[in-house]
């Protein structure tokens, strides 16, 4: 039959498209399905590659007003928004077309159309025409979408989503951000830079509340120093539409503080898509909106499998594609090792960047470790001096019997990609010692993982 595969992929995010191509080079007939009219999903089309165009956009701004004290004269810089949209645009569109031609490459069928499990080995395709494929597997893999308040509901032009955010072409004068999260971070980040008043309300009682406790007091210091204002231990109580834009009333201790904006960002997470997408047909079983796997992917029914923000796993591209290739190995019988999640790195892209991998302070003492812990200041490495980003640090958390690596967490300019050598160093299950025993080299940003490794120990080279 044309329209039977070995393994049917529903959802075109960084978890099904990497699913598919995976189990492409296994050597099995592939199809994946995809309602948008690009592929790529929520990461390639509206969450972390076009907030990344945003922030480099952002980021160059905040370098241009600070390029006097490097000796360069660039008067009169000015943002042209609508020029930041449309080169957004160009990077999603060139990206979404990189997706397009790697199916072509691994001969993945994609069929257009919102894809619905319709029975044991049965897949419906809902587009132009309608379609019914036989799967021996399918995996779903159909993301999240925007989590909404009930009291916020967006208009899209003075309540806004991550969504709708996104496409805004005049920068507005005030914004407040409901959540602190890595989105809402985010998004303050990027209109702070491009000249916005920003406010950020979090219910938690830090920014960046999963962040390592210190890692959050650090973000708080770099904020307030970018006159980013922010409440947190904070409740919302009632957002009203107003002529000039918006009232925002939070309950703030005993007390109400009413803000008042040109726009509200509603940034308080996402949930899973599993509506009308035939679950019920083969009775996947679903817990608290998410749909519980295990160490490959499988969920209760043989031959349906599930990765990304569908399961109660970290809700990040990067585990999603990671879960993919999980769930097509174990397909092809290659019997992959399941993911160890306290491995999988987390990157936020504010200025200053945070990334972690592996256990905070907090968590390292809950699971019972005894542990060390080493911290080196960029203030102290000579390239963050030359670059005049001397914000934050590199925090190594280690098991004091052991010395195997728990945790790394780092706050400072590149710390999103300074995280790689931290992640290597945990799936490696390295010790503090090694780490520090690595020679980085000079002058680099990196040299502040050596030294915090040297930290642990108890004696840091440079400070």
């Amino acid at each position: 039959m044309a329209n039977a595969f070995d393994v049917v992929v529903i959802g075109a995010g960084p978890g099904g498209y990497v699913a598919a191509i995976r189990a492409a080079q296994n050597g099995l007939k592939t199809a994946l399905v995809e309602r948008d009219k690009k592929l790529g999903g929520t990461c390639l089309l509206r969450g972390c590659i076009p907030t990344k165009a945003l922030l480099h956009s952002a980021s160059l701004m905040d370098s241009l007003a600070k390029a006097g004290d490097f000796g360069v004269n660039v008067p009169g810089f000015a943002l042209e928004m609508e020029k930041v949209i449309k080169r957004k645009e160009r990077v999603v569109a060139k990206l979404t077309g990189g997706v397009a031609g790697l199916m072509k490459k691994y001969g993945v069928t994609v069929f257009k159309g919102h894809g619905r499990l319709a029975g044991k080995g049965r897949v419906t395709v809902d587009g132009e025409t309608k379609e019914t494929l036989e799967a021996r597997h399918v995996i779903v893999a159909t993301g999240s979408e925007v989590k909404n308040l009930p009291f916020a509901t967006p208009d899209h032009k003075k309540i806004l989503t991550s969504d709708s955010m996104l496409e805004v072409t005049a920068v507005p004068k005030s914004l407040v951000v409901l959540g602190a999260g890595a989105v809402g971070m985010e998004f303050a980040s990027i209109f702070k830079s491009f000249g916005s008043a920003v406010t950020l309300v979090e219910m938690m009682p830090h920014l960046l509340p999963l962040e390592d406790e210190d890692v959050s007091k650090e973000i708080e210091k770099a904020y307030r120093r970018r006159k980013i204002e922010f409440l947190v231990g904070a409740k919302v109580q009632k957002v009203e539409s107003t002529e000039a834009g918006v009232k925002v009333s939070v309950g703030v201790g005993e007390g109400v503080q009413v803000l008042e904006a040109e726009a509200l960002l509603v940034a308080v997470g996402r949930k899973a898509v599993i509506e009308d997408v035939g679950l019920d047909t083969v009775g996947v079983k679903v817990e608290r909106g998410l749909i519980p796997v295990d160490g490959l992917m499988r969920t209760n029914v043989e031959n349906v499998w599930a990765i990304g923000d569908l399961v109660p796993t970290l809700a990040l591209a990067h585990v999603a594609s990671h879960e993919g290739i999980v769930a097509a190995d174990a397909i092809a019988g290659k019997n992959p090792t399941p993911i160890n999640y306290d491995r999988a790195p987390s990157a936020t892209y504010t200025s200053p960047e945070v990334a972690s991998v592996g256990l905070t302070e907090k968590k390292a003492r809950e699971r019972g470790h005894e542990i060390k812990v080493g911290t080196m200041p960029f203030a102290a490495i000579a390239k963050a001096t030359i670059a005049g980003e001397n914000e934050g640090f590199v925090k190594i958390i280690a098991d004091k019997k052991y010395d195997e690596i728990l945790g790394v967490h780092i706050i400072g300019a590149h710390a999103t990609e300074l995280i790689a050598e931290a992640c290597a160093a945990l799936e490696l299950e390295a010790t503090a010692e090694e780490l520090a025993t690595t020679i980085h080299a000079h002058p680099t940003l990196s040299e502040a993982v050596g030294e915090a490794a040297h930290g642990v120990l108890g004696h840091t080279i440079n400070f």
